[in-house]
């Protein structure tokens, strides 16, 4: 049976995030404040009513605070008894007096922390848990979880299957809608439930050896387009996330975009087999009696209530399934193989543009496909690569948990750029008689199927009009499930002469980063592969290399442990390989050939890790 299953998670954080300072208004900071304990508290039991009223079962995860509080273990203990509620535990909500006076300092996020604190945090927060319920949780999570950090709890403490592990496209673009303060930076992972790898928390993992032993879930459901082009934060099926964006309409406090979104969450079943994930992940500091994102408290608890009314109402209706934490685990893994990707052809619901991107993700790699830009590829991450990053203090990582992308075209540029320079992109250009046209110039629509083990994009045809020629040419993109590689194809419908013959250049412009920065490409290797390989090591020079008939053109990016290639099929073709300079410091890999009425040119991008 298709399901769309739901996870609602509340947290009864005793010092919620930044409610402190707006509980206290102005006094010196007292985390211990009567007046702020009893106000979360009252928050995270009107978070419960609205669950529980609905006919909805949550998974409770304690922070460490609560654990001192009796009041919050009594409901929790009763909660589980009478509505099925799961008690797990989240590593967030550490902040409190307990913990302040212990490891004298303010951070609280445990990703950051050096791992010797790391594994003294997490023995003390499970050791807690036990002493207060007399188990050990089957859940638990933090905004991230480094996979050092999630290899340690599973070997410590096995009876945990589910975390939430990251947040989808928490970068550079939050910290910037954070006035610059926002120090995490976890751009790159999945943006629905995966199994992580040992080596790599965003990673998914490829086979049983891989696996780290937990079902990983998203800190919120975001909107995937809205996310990608702006501020997460504003963009989520966290009905605060809303009224943050102001996406609702003032006078009669009504937000139809929240329940489009979830709707649109729920239409991902047509991409995956008949699944459709969704959660929201609540802390008390959202519903803060003082009011927050301009928004007062009546309208940030009517926002809640609506939305698990919204939820209640599909499960009448026999449209949603809600499940706890380790429920899902257990289902995912039953639902799931380690191969199967996760799909979502998504439309702009937001602006009123005809926008679509297409999301995929498995062991391999996570790719973006924009239609606005004629099916070319704008976000890649080599997921092959299973790239180590250890996160936090005396890493060389302390913030930036990112996953490094190959392109990404909100850091490097995409197609729309600079006068001089180029961006990182994955595109093909229409040459005839000196004319050229990019296909990003040329929007489309995509349409989704599947046949075998195959996930196909076939965009609607283009027409490419040049001086004395018109070409209307379809793109086919295809992800073959467990190869690590995406094939294009570009076929040639028809011609305004049968007779002309175009020629067509398929290439990727990428680089290495995280962030807007560049990195040093001075250890970038690129090659044309054949019978007699062409080697360029990066100087920065600008030099291009090619070759007839190559078997491949090739970049090995030593420090992400990556090598992508791209490889062609046709009648004539030549492979080129191309070095950036410090203004534009990219390569470039490309494949030339022509292309005459009714025929097709197909490439292969490939992505392997490289040590």
């Amino acid at each position: 049976m298709d399901k769309f299953v739901v996870n609602i998670i509340h947290r009864p954080e005793m010092v919620p995030e930044y409610a402190e300072k707006v509980t206290g208004q102005g006094r010196e900071e007292d985390i211990g404040r009567k007046s702020l304990l009893t106000e979360s508290l009252d928050i995270f039991k009107t978070q419960q009513e609205c669950a529980h009223k609905n006919g909805l079962k949550t998974t409770i995860q304690m922070t460490y605070a609560s654990l001192f509080n009796e009041e919050a273990i009594s409901l929790a203990k009763a909660h589980h008894e009478e509505f099925g509620d799961e008690i797990g535990l989240t590593l967030l909500g550490l902040p409190c007096k307990e913990f302040r006076e212990k490891y004298k300092t303010k951070d609280f996020c445990i990703w950051m922390f050096s791992m010797e604190d790391k594994m003294s945090i997490v023995d003390d927060v499970f050791g807690k848990f036990r002493e207060v319920f007399g188990f050990y949780p089957e859940s638990t999570g933090s905004y991230y979880m480094d996979a050092e950090l999630t290899n340690y709890i599973k070997s410590k403490y096995p009876s945990v299957k589910c975390a939430v592990a990251t947040c989808w496209e928490e970068g550079p673009k939050a910290y910037h809608t954070c006035n610059n303060s926002w120090y995490t930076f976890m751009d790159g992972g999945p943006w629905a439930p995966w199994i992580p790898s040992k080596q790599n928390t965003h990673a998914p993992a490829a086979n049983e050896e891989e696996d780290s032993g937990i079902v990983a879930i998203p800190h919120l459901s975001r909107d995937l387009i809205a996310c990608y082009d702006g501020n997460g934060s504003n963009f989520g099926t966290h009905p605060q996330n809303v009224l943050r964006g102001m996406i609702y309409d003032s006078k009669t406090w009504d937000y139809p975009y929240l329940y489009n979104l979830i709707d649109q969450y729920r239409s991902l079943e047509k991409y995956n087999n008949g699944y459709a994930y969704n959660m929201m992940f609540v802390g008390p500091g959202w519903m803060n009696k003082m009011g927050r994102w301009e928004a007062p408290y009546e309208l940030l608890k009517k926002s809640y209530e609506d939305g698990c009314a919204y939820y209640g109402k599909l499960k009448k209706e026999g449209k949603l399934v809600d499940m706890t934490m380790s429920e899902f685990a257990d289902y995912y893994r039953e639902k799931k193989s380690y191969t199967e990707p996760e799909c979502a052809l998504w439309r702009d619901i937001l602006y009123g543009s005809d926008k679509q991107l297409f999301w995929y993700c498995d062991p391999y790699m996570r790719a973006c496909v924009n239609m606005d830009q004629g099916g070319a590829i704008v976000d890649l991450r080599p997921y092959a690569a299973k790239l180590e990053w250890p996160v936090g203090i005396g890493t060389p990582h302390i913030q930036d948990a990112s996953y490094p992308f190959l392109i990404q075209e909100k850091y490097r540029a995409g197609y729309f750029t600079h006068y001089a320079g180029e961006g990182t992109v994955r595109s093909a250009k229409i040459t005839y008689k000196g004319e050229e046209v990019d296909l990003c110039q040329c929007r489309t629509k995509a349409h989704f199927s599947q046949e075998g083990s195959e996930r196909i994009l076939t965009l609607d045809p283009v027409d490419i009009e040049f001086s004395d020629l018109t070409v209307k040419l379809q793109t086919r993109i295809i992800f073959a499930e467990g190869s690590g590689a995406i094939r294009t194809e570009r076929r040639i419908l028809e011609m305004s002469n049968p007779d002309a013959e175009v020629d067509i250049n398929e290439y990727m412009v990428a680089c290495y980063g995280t962030t807007e920065y560049t990195e040093d490409m001075s250890d970038i290797k690129l090659s044309c592969v054949g019978k007699e390989d062409i080697n360029l090591d990066y100087e920065y020079k600008c030099r291009e290399e090619s070759l007839e008939d190559a078997d491949a053109v090739t970049a090995v990016v030593p420090p992400i442990k990556t090598k992508v290639s791209l490889q062609a099929e046709g009648r004539v073709k030549t492979g080129y390989i191309r070095e950036g300079y410090a203004f534009s410091p990219m390569f470039t890999l490309g494949y030339t050939s022509k292309l005459s009425d009714k025929e097709v040119f197909t490439t292969w991008l490939k992505l392997e890790r490289e040590n």
